[in-house]
C-alpha cells in the first residue's frame, strides 16, 4: 500500500507518530476511493455510498443493520441511548474508554447512569462482581439495564472464552450487552478468528475506522434493526446527522475492504519495537502485556521531558509523561521501528550521568484511543 508520506518540518526526515494509530493519513488508494465516490443526502437516506457501508459493516459483524457516525464517541453514544432509557444504568470498566473518555455522554445527554467498576489485569471485568452490582428491582435505584465491555482494552485481546460466559450472563441476568469495539479488528486478527466470533456475543458492537484501519474519519454501531432505528434518531438528535456522506464512507469502505488483514503487521512491529526499546538502559518496557499495537513505556530518572524533546528534533512523537503509551499503525514500517530504537540508544548513550526532574505535570494519568 501506498501511503502519503509527510516530510518533518525540520528536514526531510519522514515523521514518525507514536501517540496513536488515529494519526494516519490516507493512502493515495483511500483518497481516489473518496475522490469518485456516489453521494446523496444521508439524512434522507440516500446516499449510495453510506447505505453501502452500513450493509457491509453489518454483514461483517454478523448484525441486521448498522449506524454510520462520525466518531466513535458517537457511535458508542447512540448505542448507549438505544439501549437505555432515562433512570437506566450501564455496568462499565473504571478505565474503559466509553465511561472516562467520552465527556460523561451518556450521563449528560441521555440520563444513563454508570456504574464503573475496577478492570480485571487482562481487561475483563469478573462476572460475580458485575453481579453483586446489579440493582434490585426498586424505585430507589437506577434499573440495570446495560453491560458494557472494551475489546480491546489498552491493547489487550479479551478471552473468547470470557465473552461467552459474558453473553450467558447477560441472558440469565435480563441485561443487554454492548461492546466498544474500536479496535475489535486487532482483537480478531490477534485470535486468528473473524470477527463474528467476537461480535456474535454481543447485542450491539461499536468500531472504529480512524484507529488502526486508516480512515481519516467514522465509526459504525451495529446490531438489530429496531435498535438500529433508534440509534439513527438518536445520531440526528445530538447532531450526527450528515449530508454527502459518502465521500468519507468511501475511505471507510476501503479501510474494511483492505486493511484488516495487514494489522498483523502493526502487531509485528510493535513487538519489534517493544523489544528493541527493552534493550535501552533507562527504560522499563511492558512487554508482557504486549498483545497486540499497543503497549507502555516507563522512562527512567525523570529524563521524559529530555527524551520527547531529543525525540522530536528527529522527527519522532511520542506523549508527554514519565510512562507513556506507543501505537504502532499503517504509516509505521519495520524501518521506522529501527529508527525509533537507533534514535533512543543515541540519546541514553549521551544522558547516562544527567539526571533530570521528573515532570510532574505530564506524567501520563490515563490514555485515550
Amino acid at each position: 500500500m501506498k501511503t502519503v508520506i509527510e516530510k518533518h518540518s525540520g528536514g526531510d526526515m519522514k515523521k514518525i507518530d507514536l501517540r496513536s494509530d488515529t494519526v494516519t493519513k490516507p493512502s493515495n488508494e483511500m483518497l481516489q476511493a473518496m475522490i469518485t465516490a456516489q453521494v446523496g443526502d444521508d439524512v434522507f437516506g440516500e446516499d449510495p455510498t453510506v447505505n453501502e457501508l452500513e450493509a457491509y459493516a453489518a454483514e461483517l459483524c454478523g448484525k441486521e443493520a448498522a449506524v454510520f457516525a462520525p466518531t466513535g464517541t458517537q457511535s458508542n453514544l447512540i448505542g448507549l441511548m438505544a439501549h437505555c432509557q432515562r433512570g437506566d444504568e450501564y455496568v462499565v470498566g473504571q478505565q474503559a474508554h466509553i465511561y472516562k473518555c467520552e465527556g460523561g455522554g451518556a450521563a449528560v445527554l441521555g440520563s444513563i447512569q454508570p456504574q464503573p467498576l475496577d478492570f480485571e489485569p487482562d481487561g475483563t471485568l469478573c462476572l460475580k462482581k458485575v453481579k453483586a452490582y446489579i440493582k434490585p428491582d426498586d424505585s430507589h435505584y437506577a434499573r440495570t439495564k446495560l453491560l458494557c465491555l472494551e475489546n480491546t482494552h489498552m491493547g489487550k485481546v479479551l478471552p473468547l472464552s470470557y465473552l461467552q460466559e459474558a453473553a450467558e450472563f447477560c441472558k440469565t441476568n435480563n441485561l443487554s450487552f454492548h461492546l466498544d469495539g474500536a479496535r475489535v479488528f486487532n482483537a480478531a486478527v490477534k485470535c486468528g478468528v473473524d470477527v463474528k466470533e467476537i461480535t456474535k456475543h454481543f447485542d450491539t458492537v461499536s468500531f472504529c475506522l480512524s484507529k488502526g484501519l486508516g480512515a481519516p474519519i467514522g465509526s459504525l454501531v451495529c446490531g438489530p434493526k429496531e435498535l438500529m432505528h433508534s440509534a439513527r434518531r438518536w445520531r440526528k438528535v445530538v447532531g450526527g446527522g450528515m449530508r454527502q456522506a459518502g465521500i468519507i464512507a468511501a475511505a471507510g469502505l476501503y479501510a474494511l475492504k483492505n486493511n484488516i488483514s495487514r494489522l498483523k503487521e502493526d502487531h509485528a512491529n510493535a513487538l519489534l519495537l517493544a523489544q528493541g526499546l527493552s534493550e535501552i538502559e533507562g527504560l522499563s518496557v511492558e512487554i508482557a502485556e504486549l498483545q497486540t499495537n499497543i503497549f507502555f513505556v516507563s522512562i527512567l530518572n525523570g529524563k521524559s521531558h529530555a527524551l520527547k524533546e531529543f525525540l522530536h528534533a528527529e522527527g519522532i512523537i511520542i506523549p508527554a509523561g514519565d510512562r507513556v503509551r506507543l501505537v504502532t499503525h499503517l504509516d509505521i514500517d519495520s524501518s521506522d521501528v529501527k529508527r525509533v530504537v537507533a534514535v533512543c540508544k543515541d540519546f541514553f548513550m549521551h544522558h547516562k550521568d544527567t539526571p533530570h526532574q521528573v515532570d510532574t505535570k505530564n506524567v501520563s494519568k490515563g490514555f485515550s484511543y
